[in-house]
């Protein structure tokens, strides 16, 4: 495994299939054929897998054509042959030859079935050229059978071969078994052979139709010649007829692949062990859903009818008993007068029903216990009834205590036959005990007989409403037990606050609900989260089952123990997957004393949509909030360009204009040439404090807009500020209030002392000269607030404009002569890097502004 290797959005590889009806047609001789022309076009050619044939003109075409070599297995003294999956995605041909699609791996490779190698290619971006014949094909798997009379248990699923490019090579069947008894195909013994079972012209013509009908459906579907056709097909099959189940399912994959249509898979479960998917359906690409028996009727009619289903798919029984006609309805004739827009396609099957002796002979092997709860309640009823009757409590009131034994017995015990069961055997018991003549099962007495018969139908029908009841009750109360289990794992995400957060609450439950280790993997196979049973040393945070993660996140398909990938691992991968993409692997302790039965895998897959929810909201939540980061950094860039566009501008311009002027002006008085010096000085003062402003900048952040933060007394930076007006506004006046007790903030005060120097020095520059400018400290709501007041009214709508980012070319400029400059954009992405608030109010005179911090 290349547990290293990233994921990357390579474009899938195209698959060509050379599609035949029988061994010898010349798949392989015509693959080798195109292979050769694409290798003379310049193509990186190479072969991963041939089967070796004992053909000259095939072999012939070997020669010549890069070839990377096969892994080799050893299995029962035999040494097989299987392509080099790593080692091909390593070298990276533009095509590679993968002979037999329909092959099942030897022991020991990473797939079960070769088809699977083949898809492992295809997603690395590797073309693929394959051979397959029609028996092979999943969903005339059935049809083949029929034919040629051969179960054919290699195939590959219908789903695999939908985006495939199909080439057709075909032979009549006459030049066909000409080859073969020239030797061409097979070694003599096996040509013998082949010519008395498979090699048949009528056979051979059959599956040779088949093959061209199947490629024509293809083409047609590919070609979108079948869009037109709006269907939507719905296969209901039952558990208790499986043979019928795969024969409507198969059927029904043919008519979906013709069509281009959708079809739905709904399975009625009628016994507790039934599992809840269909392996076959999934295979062939259906939806499938699992309902139980009762209420199934109606909730079929439903679903055709919400759904739009244009064609229902079911079995009809050829053997069905003649009583099951009388007293039963067909389901059929129920549907059609239900659904009368709906096509009905009953497709003919021979199957008996499980047998009632053999029915009751696997109960009472499984169920010891619940025998003794059957006789034990019959025995109790008899006792008690004969004590009811030695006080005379009353003939009428001895048979309703069986029934009400009956009743618990129904309860207690589990499926219908020990209800049944108490039923005959408390009727029987009645009889015995106390009815005359006691002790014998003739009935004398008139009437008895007639009572005798309906305390049975009573019994039966009060014991077969009870175990329904049951049931529902069980149901009801597992799946009410599921969405609570939902309901809560939700509110602890909806509480988490990061991805490592959801991973572990999400490890924690699944490993407390399933009793065994739970792991979570990234998309590269970096351990994100574990959490192991009863301190347990983990079995799945190892390199080994790192490599089994990440091929299930690279190919978005369920790997390890229980799948056709990696058995051997020790756990179960399944990925997480939101819109296309690999979130993170999930992996599930698994092993033969550590099974997952089907309720708790589809379970583990319906949280597994939670947290695929939860993760994307995550990962969506992140990108926004990089994208509102970015935007912040581009209006702190736009901010200071257009600031530092104007103020560095008009300095300049004047030392630029008065150096000009000294330099021609030799005739100027001493005290002009004074004041143009001391203009220069301001000017260079105003520089170099811009200057300090941008380098201030540099403090912050620009990844996160955030600053390092220690804790300061606000003392300190008020006594900075006040230095350094001193020193560049000595004839400034600032008034300073401070709170009695000592104020600590938390902010980087550098930064701080920078945004209130320029504050106030926007006070000096565009307040009144004559009046004192306040700087105000005090807490308000939890928060430290800097005021900072003075007479006369700053432009409030340059104030605006900077603050919302909206400063325009064609707008008075905002510069250090007739605006609030560079200072306020700084102050502004100063505070907002502490996370604090800037206000600033205009109005009777005056001008305040604000300054909040945590």
């Amino acid at each position: 495994m290349q547990g290293t290797e990233e994921l990357g959005d390579e474009r899938r590889g195209r698959l060509r299939v050379f599609f035949g009806f029988a061994a010898g047609v010349g798949k392989t001789y015509g693959m080798l054929a195109e292979a050769h022309e694409l290798l003379l076009m310049g193509k990186h050619v190479a072969i991963g897998y041939i089967e070796p044939h004992d053909r000259p003109d095939t072999n012939r075409l070997l020669e010549g054509l890069p070839n990377i070599p096969p892994k080799i297995f050893t299995y029962k003294q035999l040494v097989l042959t299987e392509p080099d999956i790593d080692r091909i995605i390593q070298e990276k041909p533009e095509v590679i030859l993968i002979d037999e699609l329909a092959h099942t791996n030897a022991t020991g490779s990473r797939n079960r079935k070769r088809y699977q190698d083949v898809d492992e290619l295809l997603n690395a971006g590797i073309d693929v050229f394959t051979t397959v014949n029609v028996q092979h094909i999943e969903s005339l798997n059935d049809i083949v059978e029929e034919v040629t009379g051969i179960e054919v248990k290699e195939t590959v699923p219908d789903t695999f071969l939908q985006q495939a490019t199909i080439k057709v090579i075909d032979v009549e069947p006459d030049e066909l078994i000409e080859r073969l008894e020239q030797g061409k195909i097979y070694a003599n013994e096996n040509a013998k052979r082949a010519l008395q079972n498979f090699f048949i012209p009528k056979k051979l013509d059959q599956l040779r139709g088949l093959a061209i009908q199947r490629a024509s459906d293809h083409i047609n579907r590919i070609s979108g010649k079948t869009v037109g056709i709006q269907s939507k097909l719905l296969t209901v099959v039952t558990d208790v007829f499986p043979k019928m189940t795969e024969k409507c399912i198969r059927w029904t994959a043919r008519l979906a692949q013709g069509l281009g249509a959708e079809w739905t898979v709904i399975q009625i479960r009628t016994q507790e062990e039934t599992p809840t998917n269909i392996p076959l359906a999934d295979k062939l690409g259906a939806e499938v859903i699992s309902i139980e028996e009762d209420g199934s009727f109606e909730t079929i009619v439903e679903f055709a009818k919400m759904t739009g289903v244009t064609d229902i798919i079911m079995g009809k029984n050829l053997r069905q008993p003649w009583y099951e006609k009388i007293f039963v309805e067909a389901y059929d004739d129920r549907l059609l007068r239900r659904l009368n827009d709906t096509e009905l396609h009953l497709i003919p099957f021979k199957e008996e029903k499980q047998t009632l002796f053999s029915k009751t002979r696997k109960i009472i092997e499984g169920g010891g216990k619940d025998l003794s709860i059957a006789l034990g309640g019959v025995f109790l009823a008899t006792v008690i009834t004969e004590l009811m009757q030695y006080i005379h409590v009353g003939d009428q009131n001895l048979m309703l205590m069986y029934i009400f034994f009956i009743l618990l017995v129904a309860r207690t015990t589990s499926g219908y036959f020990w209800s049944a069961l108490s039923s005959i055997l408390s009727v029987l018991s009645f009889n015995w005990f106390f009815v005359e003549p006691l002790y014998s099962l003739t009935v004398y007495k008139q009437g008895y007989p007639i009572t005798l018969l309906i305390m049975l139908v009573v019994a039966l029908m009060i014991s077969n409403l009870m175990v329904r009841l049951k049931k529902q009750a069980d149901s009801s109360m597992e799946k009410e037990h599921q969405m609570e289990i939902l309901y809560e794992l939700n509110k602890k995400y909806m509480l988490a606050e990061s991805r490592k957060q959801i991973l572990e609450i999400s490890v924690t439950y699944l490993s407390r609900l399933l009793e065994r280790e739970v792991i979570i993997f990234d998309q590269q196979a970096n351990m994100q989260s574990v959490h192991c049973v009863e301190d347990k040393s983990s079995v799945l945070n190892q390199k080994d089952e790192a490599a089994v993660a990440f091929w299930a996140a690279k190919n978005q398909k369920e790997a390890g123990n229980g799948t056709d990938t990696l058995i051997g691992a020790k756990g179960f991968y399944l990925p997480i997957i939101a819109s296309g993409k690999t979130l993170a692997v999930l992996g599930v302790e698994r092993n033969a004393t550590l099974d997952l039965e089907n309720d708790q895998l589809n379970y583990l897959k319906l949280v597994l949509t939670q947290i695929a929810s939860i993760l994307e909201q995550t990962e969506l939540k992140t990108e926004k909030e990089q994208v509102e980061l970015e935007n912040e950094r581009e209006k702190v860039r736009s901010n200071l360009l257009r600031a530092v566009s104007h103020d560095l501008r008009t300095p300049l311009t004047v030392i630029s204009g008065i150096a000009e002027t000294l330099g021609l002006g030799t005739d100027l008085k001493e005290e002009t040439r004074q004041k143009l010096v001391k203009d220069i000085q301001e000017e260079s003062q105003w520089l170099i404090r811009m200057v300090e402003n941008l380098l201030s900048i540099t403090r912050i952040n620009m990844d996160t807009m955030k600053v390092t933060k220690t804790s300061e007394p606000v003392e300190e930076i008020i006594e900075a500020v006040y230095k350094h007006l001193k020193k560049v506004y000595p004839e400034g006046q600032v008034r300073i209030q401070l709170p009695e007790t000592v104020i600590f903030i938390q902010a980087d005060p550098i930064l701080i002392e920078q945004a209130l120097f320029n504050l106030i020095e926007n006070a000096f520059r565009h307040g009144d000269k004559n009046q004192l400018v306040n700087l105000i400290v005090y807490q308000e709501n939890g928060q430290t607030v800097f005021e900072i007041e003075n007479y006369g009214e700053i432009p409030l709508k340059q104030f605006q404009k900077i603050q919302s980012n909206l400063s325009s070319t064609n707008e008075v400029p905002v510069d250090s002569k007739n605006g609030l400059g560079i200072g306020l954009s700084i102050v502004k992405t100063i505070i907002h890097a502490h996370n604090g608030k800037m206000e600033m109010k205009v109005g009777e005179g005056k001008t305040v502004v604000k300054i909040y911090l945590k």
